[in-house]
C-alpha cells in the first residue's frame, strides 16, 4: 500500500522561500525502480509536472521552476522534498506528491504516476 503525505506549503511573499516535504510509505522505496515527482495545479489550469526524479537520481523540472526549485530524495527517511527558492505569484498552486513504484523509465506525465498525496497550497503574494 502506497501512502503518500504532504506538508510544508504556505503563504509566502514574492521572492521568498518554501520548502515542501513527502512522506512515502516505504513500499515505494523498496522497487529497484521508482519515479516520484512534484505537480501541482492552479484554478482554472491543467496540472503540470513541476520536478521529477528517479530511482537513480536523475531529474526533470519544468522551464518555468529550473534554476529556483530543487527536488531531493531521502532514502533514510522516505521522504522526497522541494525546495522553492524565488518563488514567483505565478507558483501559487495546490502542490501534489506523486509516485510511480516499478516503473523505470520516468516522464512528466501525471498519467503514468498512479498514486497521489492530498496536496498542500501554496500561496504566493507579490
Amino acid at each position: 500500500q502506497v501512502q503518500l503525505m504532504e506538508s510544508g506549503g504556505g503563504s509566502v511573499q514574492s521572492g521568498g522561500s518554501l520548502r515542501l516535504s513527502c512522506a512515502a510509505s516505504r513500499f515505494v522505496l523498496t522497487f529497484r525502480f521508482y519515479c516520484m515527482g512534484w505537480f501541482r495545479q492552479a484554478p482554472g489550469e491543467e496540472r503540470e509536472a513541476v520536478a521529477i526524479v528517479s530511482s537513480d537520481g536523475s531529474t526533470i523540472y519544468t522551464d518555468s521552476v529550473k534554476g529556483r526549485f530543487t527536488i531531493s530524495q531521502e532514502a533514510a527517511k522516505n521522504t522526497l522534498d522541494l525546495q522553492m527558492n524565488s518563488l514567483k505569484s505565478e507558483d501559487t498552486a495546490m502542490y501534489y506528491c506523486a509516485a510511480a513504484p516499478g516503473r523505470w523509465s520516468c516522464s512528466q506525465k501525471g498519467g503514468d504516476f498512479g498514486y497521489w498525496g492530498q496536496g498542500t497550497q501554496v500561496t504566493v503574494s507579490s
